[in-house]
């Protein structure tokens, strides 16, 4: 039933209810069968719930079967030779130790505490003043029914949805679902219309969580918790799954084909092993038992093990740069989103405007009693300090007048208010008699066309003269070029009666007009155009009507012309199909509903973009949990929104929205750059050891791997987080979220690299077993070689790292420094000289003190990487240049 469209006499009979209430039997019974006005939760996943769906990722299950098998090779050897200590698990230790840290940070990067449906319950507990048993009660908001007639006053939050049965003055603010910063007028009046009509003209209803700013009345609750358009905002937050962002996508499609290589190698080289094993006649348990190691060592070789540690915390890092330029993130992983935002879907009111109505344009041949008579005739007060309170409209007015000197406080006690005739939704009209001495003036606001009519007398600079035809024409001109402007237009007028008992409405003397609106923020046009730059297009959605969002639409430049705007109820019309076709062409939309601006969101999102969505209001929640990326405000913002969000601006500023997508790109671009060096020095190790495998010689041994890939790869890695950006970031296209992690040469990249570096570890080993023993029959174990092949590798990664800071870019061309990378370089090279010749920590990994001359080698060939890598870029260069 729309119980707007229906008569009160229609309701009270289809709610089975009265104008004295129900009896409190009744009420019983209605909440045994219903149940209470409150919002319902969604039940939370614990911590250890979420430890272990992170466990169960491939990369970290194969690290779990990798040291189960390890312990089992090393408890079998030694029950073999009867010895061993604690310290031969060393192996297993580090890998759990791994997999319990990526977990662990797996889980505080998507834990989000789901306190949106408290946010929401917080607004309705309360209590209410309702009419049971033809009497006036206080109860709790949870107990209300349907059927309950609710006492509405000003300052009270309304409980539940209903129909207004009776309404003198009442005016509710209903921003926090409609977005609209002026108040409503209510009343109890039938909307007769076969359409659906958009929420915020509803005004004969009332919603769950908007505010009583004037006047009273009462409400016919028709709907209670779950069932309110509060409740229905609470069902799209808990049934709305947050979905996976593009670097989660692709780092868990990395994981399972990475988990799937590392298999597949392994078992060739146990194959390999086993078969040369075969063909020498020496297959025995003790040799399959080594094979197997040298399938593990593959194993945490292929594995990058810092690389779920290094993009958290490079995320992390991200993280604390963006908080210090007011844009907080609430969940990491949401930073690099920001890099491949395309689509921003924002509110209008309080995001892209000043959620504060102002007067921008005034008419009058006396601007001082024009601003006297609009201020005396509001309720608003000016405090202490000249701050204003009470309703946005009549807040303006007041501010007005103080920029005209002329404070209310001061003039009320010279003009004292002795008689009114309250603001009516059918005179449309407000009017307040003042005494000054023995004399009384009565001032009187109102919309043009209800107040023009009672006026027979004009206001000019050369006196009072009676308002002709042609005056009248000039009025409604300057009327219509307000209205032109989206401007909320009022009109003033006043005239001097005998006594305080004299206040009528007709033959008054016309002052002017004044024209308001919720102007635009000032740095948002900027931020618009820099959007544009970096081709992002703004999407504007707001609850207010479709001039003013229009007319705003137009001065931001997020729209051409009016054919590109369109309301809620024009897009009800549309199906899913149709609104596919027309939404690349329609970029404002009023007089929208929650659901409105979530199908936008997810029509968006249908093809193929990366969607953000600010806003403050409840009525902004659904839409931003839908979003790709939820952008909430810290100051204006309700709780319900900033819980959802995914990034909260402290400064309410949509052009901190700009600075934040900047920041994103740059930390994309660093993540990138530490994967490839990670994923470089892996395939180095796995090409390496696999060709050690086939030759028959042990290159290096687990520890080792793990020691290079978790301490010497992973520092360096994480000074590459800490790059600056290039000059042209925002200039560029955000990328596609299609847009695979290896794009644009990095598979070839890596390859190539990660080649390099293992033939150079190999050409240690053998400088080193040469130097060693005098002769190049390396099978078996060189420990002179293993040492050397271990500070080659080591070096290699360490100076390998400074060739990631470009993609392309010559090292020596590179005019910005990167301390963090130097010293992370230091902190590396550092300890691996302590693992190599502290005494009990070398002989643990079986390393041995190598001459000054074998050192040299190993750094000198360390450093080649660097001169390689600078041959391989020039050569892409020219390749690029040619294309």
């Amino acid at each position: 039933m729309k119980y707007y469209n229906e008569e009160i006499k229609d309701i009270f009979k289809e709610l089975n209810t009265s104008k004295e209430g129900l009896t409190s039997i009744e009420a019983k019974n209605r909440q045994e069968k219903n149940g209470k006005n409150k919002l319902e939760e969604k039940k939370s996943t614990s911590f250890f719930q979420k430890l272990i769906k992170e466990i169960i990722n491939p990369m970290n299950i194969v690290l779990i079967v990798t040291a189960i098998i390890s312990s089992i090779t090393t408890i079998y050897e030694m029950s073999q030779s009867g010895g061993g200590s604690i310290l031969d698990f060393v192996d297993v230790f580090i890998i759990i130790f791994v997999v319990l840290v990526n977990a662990i940070l797996g889980v505080l990067q998507e834990s989000k505490a789901e306190k949106s449906l408290q946010a929401l319950k917080s607004i309705s507990k309360a209590s209410c003043r309702v009419i049971r048993d033809n009497q006036v009660i206080n109860i709790n908001e949870e107990d209300l029914v349907v059927g309950d007639i609710v006492i509405l006053e000003a300052g009270s939050v309304v409980p539940a949805d209903g129909r207004i049965i009776e309404a003198a003055s009442l005016q509710i603010e209903e921003a926090i679902l409609t977005g609209e910063s002026v108040a409503s007028n209510k009343d109890i009046n039938v909307i007769n219309s076969k359409e659906d009509i958009p929420l915020g003209d509803r005004h004969n209803m009332a919603y769950m969580g908007t505010s009583v700013t004037y006047g009273r009345g009462k409400l016919l609750i028709t709907n209670i918790g779950m069932e309110t358009e509060m409740g229905k905002i609470a069902k799209a937050l808990n049934t709305d799954d947050n979905e996976k962002t593009p670097l989660q996508k692709k780092l868990n499609e990395l994981s399972k084909i990475l988990t799937f290589v590392v298999i597949g190698i392994s078992i060739i080289i146990l194959i390999i092993s086993i078969v040369r094993a075969l063909c020498i006649n020496n297959l025995t348990f003790h040799t399959f038992l080594n094979a197997f190691m040298v399938a593990i060592s593959l194993a945490v070789a292929a594995i990058p093990e810092g690389l779920v540690t290094v993009v958290t915390i490079v995320l992390s890092l991200g993280v604390t740069i963006m908080s210090k330029k007011k844009a907080v993130i609430r969940k990491l992983t949401a930073v690099e989103t920001l890099g491949c935002t395309q689509i921003i879907c924002s509110d209008k009111t309080g995001t892209l405007t000043q959620n504060k109505m102002t007067v921008v344009e005034s008419y009058s041949h006396n601007k001082d009693l024009l601003a006297k008579a609009m201020s005396l005739c509001t309720d608003a007060e000016v405090n202490s300090n000249n701050l204003v309170n009470g309703e946005p409209t009549e807040v303006a007015l007041v501010e007005f007048a103080l920029k005209q000197n002329i404070n209310k406080t001061i003039l009320e006690k010279t003009l004292p208010r002795v008689n009114e005739l309250p603001f009516d939704s059918n005179r449309k009209m407000m009017s307040t008699l003042h005494q000054e001495q023995n004399e009384f003036y009565q001032y009187t606001k109102g919309g043009l066309d209800c107040l023009l009519p009672k006026c027979n007398q004009i206001l000019l600079e050369n006196g009072i003269e009676d308002l002709t035809e042609e005056k009248v024409q000039e009025i409604y001109k300057i009327n219509n070029e307000y209205s032109s402007k989206a401007l909320r237009v009022l009109a003033c007028a006043y005239k001097k009666t005998s006594s305080k008992d004299d206040i009528s409405e007709d033959d008054l003397i016309f002052v002017g007009l004044v024209g308001m609106i919720d102007p635009i923020r000032p740095e948002v046009k900027k931020a618009v155009e820099k959007c544009k730059e970096a081709g992002i297009q703004v999407v504007m959605i707001t609850g207010d009507h479709k001039d003013t969002a229009t007319a705003i639409g137009l001065e931001l430049e997020i729209i051409s012309s009016k054919e590109q705007a369109m309301t809620g109820l024009e897009m009800e019309k549309l199906s899913d199909e149709q609104f596919e076709k027309v939404i690349e062409h329609v970029f404002v939309y009023a007089r929208v509903q929650p659901e409105h601006k979530t199908r936008i969101v997810n029509t968006w999102k249908k093809k193929g973009k990366v969607v953000a969505m600010t806003g403050d209001g409840v009525n902004d929640a659904p839409s931003i949990k839908s979003a790709d990326i939820g952008i909430g405000m810290g100051i204006t913002g309700t709780e319900v929104t900033k819980n959802v969000a995914d990034m909260v601006l402290q400064d309410d500023n949509f052009a901190t929205i700009t600075v934040a997508i900047e920041e994103g790109r740059k930390i994309y671009d660093n993540i990138k750059k530490a994967i490839q060096f990670l994923l470089a020095s892996n395939f180095a190790e796995v090409i390496a050891i696999f060709i050690a495998t086939l030759c028959g010689f042990t290159l290096l041994e687990p520890t080792h791997l793990l020691w290079i890939n978790l301490i010497t790869d992973s520092l360096p890695a994480l000074a590459l987080g800490l790059e600056q950006g290039e000059a042209d970031i925002m200039k560029r296209k955000p990328r596609s979220e299609k847009e695979g992690l290896f794009a644009n040469g990095m598979a070839l990249d890596i390859f190539v690299q990660g080649l390099l570096i293992g033939l150079i570890t190999l050409t240690s080993y053998l400088v080193g077993h040469y130097m060693e023993t005098g002769h190049f029959n390396v099978e078996g174990v060189s420990y002179d070689g293993m040492t050397m092949a271990f500070l080659t590798l080591s070096l290699c990664e360490i100076f390998h790292s400074f060739n990631m800071r470009s993609q392309r870019k010559s090292l020596f061309q590179i005019k910005t420094f990167n301390w963090y990378l130097l010293g992370s370089g230091l902190i590396s090279f550092a300890l691996m000289i302590l693992v190599i010749y502290t005494p009990g920590l070398n002989t643990l990994f079986k390393f041995t003190n190598i001459s000054f001359v074998e050192f040299l080698v190993a750094v000198g060939l360390g450093f080649s990487i660097i001169i390689l890598v600078e041959i391989y870029k020039l050569i892409c260069r020219l390749v690029s240049k040619n294309r």
